[in-house]
């Protein structure tokens, strides 16, 4: 057994030396050094860009599985594993294409992310206007006490976490969001989810909250809202129909009673891509304001 190990040992050192070898031949060949480190520098951009970029999501769960595979595949070589080698083998022949598929959705936030960069002023005015009819549908389903449950993406893409959704991938539109939440429409017992500025799905379930220390009087629209900004970074407005009250949830916290002034101030608070410095202010400022009159009215209702 031990002539084994060191006949093992012995082929490893080996194969290192050699790899070394060959790196060694390689970079007094071919290698540049301004052109080489620009490139370097360049792909370390890139990777790290790629990690802010999924940190705090499910993808980096799969890049780590990756990763995983990718090491296997390389012990594989080194101990001469053929069976495990030619597997990997055929499996990382498509990474290019396995990765696409799996991140889809953060590619896709990516180059939103640079066009966001590229006009801002434009994705701004977008942004204003997709808000403006949220809160105008608000409204409405408020003075109609209709139910409600829409759901804001952020960051943390949703995909994931809802079930039981229908495709829609439409413009953002107070007649189309009231339509959806009409009693007789078969898909208003539901969240509606918009994420990019469109409505993605609607008649979504999403995982209610496990917490106990709720106001009283809320029911299971209430529990999702918490229960979808417990885990992800997304902002839930709520409609109730038995109240008829308005209410924003983010982070796990509940901010009720509010109206459709103050409800447009927190949304765009929440996703006003640039603001003045005394624009801001202002808007923390009826933030608070907002957060005591809803505090206000819970206590007196």
């Amino acid at each position: 057994m031990s002539e084994f190990l060191r006949d093992l040992l012995s082929s490893a050192l080996a194969a290192v030396l050699g790899l070394l070898q060959e790196l060694g031949n390689f970079l007094s060949t071919s290698y540049d050094p301004l052109r080489d480190t620009l490139d370097l520098i360049a792909v370390t951009i890139g990777v790290y860009w790629l990690l802010l970029l999924i940190r705090g999501t499910r993808a980096v769960q799969i890049l780590i599985g990756m990763l995983i595979l990718i090491a296997l595949f390389l012990a594989s070589n080194l101990f001469q594993l053929i069976t495990v080698s030619w597997i990997l083998d055929q499996f990382l022949a498509s990474a290019v294409l396995i990765i696409i598929i799996l991140f889809q959705h953060d590619i896709r936030r990516a180059l939103a992310r640079v066009g966001r960069g590229v006009f801002p002023s434009v994705l701004r005015r977008e942004a204003s206007q997709m808000l403006e009819e949220i809160v105008r549908a608000a409204q409405e389903l408020a003075q109609k006490r209709i139910g409600a449950l829409i759901v804001l993406e952020r960051e943390t893409v949703l995909d994931d976490l809802i079930e039981a959704g229908t495709r829609l991938d439409s413009a953002v539109s107070k007649e189309l969001l009231v339509s959806l939440f009409q009693p007789s429409s078969p898909l208003h017992d539901g969240a509606i989810v918009v994420q990019n500025g469109r409505i993605a799905y609607a008649g979504c379930i999403l995982p209610l909250t496990l917490r106990q220390d709720l106001p009283e009087g809320v029911g299971t629209r209430h529990r999702a809202a918490v229960g979808i900004t417990e885990e992800t970074d997304a902002v839930v407005i709520v409609i109730s129909e038995e109240t008829s009250a308005i209410s924003v949830v983010k982070a796990g916290e509940m901010i009720r009673g509010l109206d459709p002034p103050h409800l447009r101030v927190l949304l765009r608070d929440q996703f006003a891509a640039e603001k003045p410095e005394s624009e801001a202010a202002e808007g923390t400022g009826r933030k608070v304001e907002a957060t005591d009159a809803a505090k206000a009215s819970s206590a007196s209702g």
